[in-house]
């Protein structure tokens, strides 16, 4: 029997275009942000996923759309 893991992934979109990308995996949510190499950390909830790419845009940035793939 094989083992198949579902991935999601979510792209947050800010005014000048994509800002990071959220991917779902057996870890939890991965947020990686547009122009670094490395993810920016592992996340139990959606949620808290979201409000880390949200603090490290610019200080007074809107919430990025969130747009699944």
């Amino acid at each position: 029997m094989s083992e198949t893991t579902t991935r999601r992934l979510w792209v947050a979109y800010g005014p000048g275009g994509v800002v990071g990308t959220i991917q779902k995996d057996a870890e939890g949510y991965a947020v990686h942000m547009t122009g670094r190499d490395e993810r920016l950390g592992v996340y139990p909830t959606m949620e808290i996923a979201k409000n880390a790419v949200h603090s490290h845009l610019k200080p007074g940035s809107d919430r990025p759309q969130f747009r699944e793939h």
